[in-house]
């Protein structure tokens, strides 16, 4: 691993082991953004790196949009870069993977390092601008390194193996809230689907014929009885009238005042008819015996 702060070996740190062993350094800096480079170190390759996020940074400061303000948290487990505001982590450099880090000599703001992406493989260059405390940022990522070489010594490099193992679980918890989160808006798309789908028409139900409280249906002078079809469609039959008339108990049809007129007798049996009531009237004899309807006559 070639570190360019070497050359600052002389130099006593400037941070207890624990702060950074137990803990973590803090600093407030400007974020220029992060692209791809060729080569994992080399001065060169960073202050190409420099030079071109610098351009595009003077692009988008024209176009009215800011530098972006960063959190970094420098550790013996490597450096985390945080939104400001939000305290949200961009990114999580791990030091182990860090291959280079340096300071610009001509300008003191700016700082940078690589850092070797755990998904592409791909070496990235970072870089910051720290407001004249370059130095000292690439001072603690030094000691850093020192740290964490040192516990790497002691530990026979399990506790760097460990610090791997535990990476790629953080990853795949990461994947599974992605997934599981992706599965979640499908299933509500699904249910909104569902619930605005509209009813065939083979599963639809006859509207029932409303009734009352005894579950008869009500009647309604508007609406002239029909007689309900039969099973089969067709109307039903005329109801049958009886073929001979019921008699009552001497043998004689029933009287019925609305269909017996003067009319139904013959004349014969007319005329008689019509002398029984001026007999009834006046008093009449029958079989030798004298009526009377009088009650004073005495005569029964």
């Amino acid at each position: 691993m070639n570190r360019a702060f070497n050359r600052k070996k002389d130099k006593s740190w400037m941070h207890t082991p624990e702060a950074l062993a137990k803990h973590f350094i803090a600093y407030n800096v400007k974020f220029l953004g992060n692209t791809e480079v060729d080569q994992p170190k080399g001065t060169e390759v960073v202050r190409d790196a420099v030079r071109k996020l610098k351009f595009q940074r003077h692009i988008k400061k024209s176009e009215g949009q800011k530098t972006p303000k960063v959190e970094l948290q420098i550790s013996i487990y490597g450096v985390k870069i945080l939104d400001l505001k939000s305290k949200e982590v961009q990114y999580n450099c791990q030091l182990h993977r860090i291959s280079f880090c340096a300071d610009d000599k001509t300008d003191k703001r700016i700082f940078t390092f690589i850092c070797k992406d755990s998904e592409s493989n791909k070496h990235l260059c970072y870089v910051f601008d720290s407001e004249k405390c370059a130095e000292e940022i690439t001072l603690t990522i030094g000691q850093a390194f020192d740290l964490a070489y040192k516990k790497f010594l002691e530990s026979g490099g399990k506790d760097v193996e460990t610090r791997k193992q535990i990476g790629g679980l953080q990853k795949r918890i990461q994947d599974l809230e992605a997934e599981n989160s992706e599965l979640k808006k499908q299933l509500q798309v699904l249910e909104e689907q569902l619930m605005i789908a509209p009813v065939p028409p083979g599963n639809s139900m006859p509207s029932k014929t409303p009734t009352d409280v005894f579950d008869m249906v009500p009647f309604s002078p508007m609406t002239p009885l029909v007689p309900l079809p039969a099973s089969n469609g067709s109307p039903p039959p005329p109801p049958a009238r009886p073929t001979e008339m019921r008699k009552d108990l001497f043998g004689a049809e029933p009287f019925d005042p609305f269909t017996c007129g003067a009319a139904d007798f013959p004349p014969d049996i007319q005329s008689k008819l019509d002398e029984m009531q001026e007999g009834f009237k006046m008093g009449l004899t029958v079989e030798g015996a004298v009526f009377s309807l009088d009650p004073l006559d005495g005569r029964c």
